[in-house]
């Protein structure tokens, strides 16, 4: 599992490390735009890529941690046993839908690769985006497997309010 934790952490650290570069073009070409009366070409494209690259790229870290969001108005009296079988099977679903997500997209990006479709302006090829969003959708998968079959309830767990340390 520690594997998979510092796997995680990559991605998220990518993923905040991307989301602020992206900010900072922004910012450039805001500020551009209005001191300069120019902006730079495409900085829609980039923020369209980085921002799809980034949400599949910190979902590990939010399938480790457990910070997806969890209704549980009709599970709280639920005793625990009955909430990790739950919990369990919450995380297979997630692989399963992982699974999917991630078959479908690695054919997405085959596709974009032998249509060679891209951007408008700056022609990013579209195939680029599919394929880095492969191994982290991947990843989220085998963390949700992990979690459905792999742990055990009486395993000693080294998080604080649920977070992984």
């Amino acid at each position: 599992m520690r594997c998979l934790e510092k796997l995680a952490q990559g991605c998220a650290i990518l993923a905040g490390t991307l989301l602020t570069l992206i900010t900072l073009i922004t910012c450039a070409s805001v500020v551009g735009r209005n001191l300069m009366a120019a902006s730079l070409v495409g900085d829609f494209e980039l923020t369209g890529v980085t921002c799809g690259l980034a949400v599949a790229l910190f979902m590990p870290w939010c399938q480790l941690s457990k910070g997806h969001i969890i209704v549980d108005f009709f599970t709280s009296g639920n005793s625990a046993k009955t909430n990790d079988q739950l919990d369990r099977i919450g995380a297979m679903l997630m692989a399963a839908a992982m699974a999917l997500l991630t078959w479908r997209t690695a054919l997405g990006g085959i596709n974009a690769w032998d249509n060679h479709s891209g951007s408008m302006l700056l022609a990013i090829p579209d195939w680029l985006v599919y394929a880095g969003m492969v191994p982290p959708l991947a990843l989220t998968g085998v963390i949700a497997l992990w979690q459905a079959v792999g742990q055990t309830a009486s395993a000693p767990s080294n998080t604080a309010d649920g977070v992984p340390l």
